[in-house]
């Protein structure tokens, strides 16, 4: 049995190393359109191996690809190539090109699945892709520093494409987009990057959903982009000066909803942001929860929970233009007395003591302190120095279900 066919069917190639075909690339040479290679087990050394037709190329007990280190191991330059159960590992760094386990250049819907990758300065590389889907793989990098390490899965000016169930660490940055256009992100887990666990730019309408970033270096960072949906992501532990759960910077016409922000140095910061709808997010034992900028303009901030924060919302300016409005927060001391579930006084979540911070840095020293209680509850009674425009005047009573 191979592949778990008893039979093998017209145009099925089978490789093994003490085979009549020893090599995958003798395969593709006998190959046509459509044909099904089957790769047994065992260590394959060969030359970048070019796929130019439309096969499929299936590892049967996971057979080992290994580039000696020097040079990218897979170059599809044809359509609906698909990718399955290989084990591809032994790319080193270069700074002059992009090596990779697997590279798609110019391609059109491919499958790059279930395969494990390990020791790669990049994972899987597409260039002006189409309608790919890489779905299911494990990809582990060792670069020891930033210039050794490139991405786990980096797309560049590429569209339609599917990123599903996923699992990257170890490298510079987990997934890289730039200039990627309405493509699906789901189910993929990126932890213990150099850098960020998901970082793109310029990428617009694209959907980002049930991934869990962790452990990452800075976190993640998006920039410069449209509409984008996030939705049921976890952000966690990303600790660090520079660190952040999430960043948006220059987002426009995007929603950030029912996501998990947990023990990160900045939950989520806005930075040049406008017309941002961030909603029901639970922001639980973050440094800071929310930092807000001032020319982040026009956003929404609602139904969300902030509990266990040093610093629910931070800014650096009075004049702030955002909208809060029915979040729970567990530092609400007011009251209900008409019992709707709805606070009868507003709450404001920007401490003073934040902005003492945002002054001085070391002050954090005394977060624990009384001296600090008593800055607190003098703002409760005189707020003259928070923004007034960071104001909640519907606070819940109870974290929204």
């Amino acid at each position: 049995m191979i592949g778990g066919l008893s039979v093998l069917l017209a145009g099925t190639i089978v490789v093994r190393p003490a085979g009549p075909i020893s090599t995958l690339t003798a395969a593709l040479a006998r190959a046509s359109p459509n044909d099904t290679i089957v790769v047994e087990a065992g260590t394959y050394r060969e030359p970048t191996i070019v796929v130019g037709l439309r096969v499929m190329i299936l590892g049967h007990n996971q057979p080992i690809f290994d580039g000696g280190g020097d040079h990218t191991v897979f170059r599809v330059l044809a359509d609906s190539v698909t990718i399955d159960g290989l084990l591809i590992r032994n790319v080193g760094p270069t700074s002059t090109e992009d090596r990779a386990a697997i590279r798609l250049e110019g391609t059109r819907g491919c499958v790059i699945r279930h395969n494990e990758i390990r020791d790669t300065f990049f994972g899987i590389y597409a260039a002006k892709a189409h309608g790919c889907r890489i779905e299911g793989n494990t990809v582990v990098g060792s670069g020891r520093t930033d210039a050794e390490s490139g991405n786990a899965i980096h797309l560049w000016s590429s569209d339609g494409m599917s990123i599903i169930d996923n699992r990257v660490r170890g490298h510079r940055d987990g997934i890289y987009f730039e200039f990627v256009k309405a493509s699906r992100i789901e189910g993929n887990e990126s932890r213990g990057n150099r850098r960020y666990g998901l970082h793109f730019m310029f990428s617009d309408s694209c959907t980002y959903r049930r991934n869990v970033f962790r452990e990452n270096g800075a976190g993640v960072a998006v920039m410069y982009t449209k509409r984008v949906t996030m939705t049921e992501n976890r952000f966690e532990h990303n600790k660090g000066q520079a660190a952040y759960g999430l960043l948006l910077k220059d987002i426009t016409d995007s929603r950030i909803d029912s996501n998990y922000f947990d023990h990160n140095t900045i939950g989520l910061y806005l930075e040049g942001s406008d017309h941002v709808t961030v909603r029901a997010n639970q922001f639980d034992a973050n440094g800071w929860a929310l930092r807000v900028l001032a020319n982040a303009t026009e956003n929404l901030f609602e139904h969300n929970t902030f509990t266990g924060n040093a610093f629910d919302v931070s800014t650096n300016s009075r004049s702030a233009s955002s909208t809060f409005r029915e979040n729970f927060w567990d530092h609400y001391r007011g009251f209900d007395l008409d019992r709707d579930g709805i606070g009868d006084v507003p709450f404001r979540p920007v401490r003073l003591f934040s902005l003492v911070v945002g002054q001085s840095a070391p002050a954090l020293i005394l977060l624990r302190s009384t001296f600090v209680d008593l800055l607190d509850a003098a703002e409760r009674l005189l707020p003259i120095l928070t923004p007034e425009a960071l104001v909640d005047p519907r606070p819940l009573m109870a974290a929204p279900r």
